[in-house]
């Protein structure tokens, strides 16, 4: 899969993109693993009433500003590390 990002062949490191990419695999499965608790905690009656109320009451926001941040600053490095195409 030539079009895929590999690590860097030199030095073995991953570049921005391909670490952003790792990080969100891996908080969207500890989403899922939490959820996947969650539901066998409510379907086996541990947790209370309040838990559950207190945890509808603070979802956790799905992207923060400093998300967003990172995000402008990868895309403004990989922006100035393209070739002109003239």
């Amino acid at each position: 899969m030539a079009h895929v990002r590999n690590m860097d062949r030199q030095d073995r490191r991953m570049d921005a993109r391909d670490r952003l990419i790792v990080a969100l695999y891996a908080q969207l499965r500890a989403e899922r693993e939490t959820r996947e608790t969650l539901e066998w905690a409510i379907r086996n009656g541990a947790i209370s009433q309040e838990v559950l109320e207190a945890i509808a009451a603070d979802p956790v926001p799905v992207v923060t500003s400093e998300d967003i941040a990172s995000l402008e600053k990868i895309i403004a490095l990989d922006g100035r590390r393209k070739p002109n195409r003239n």
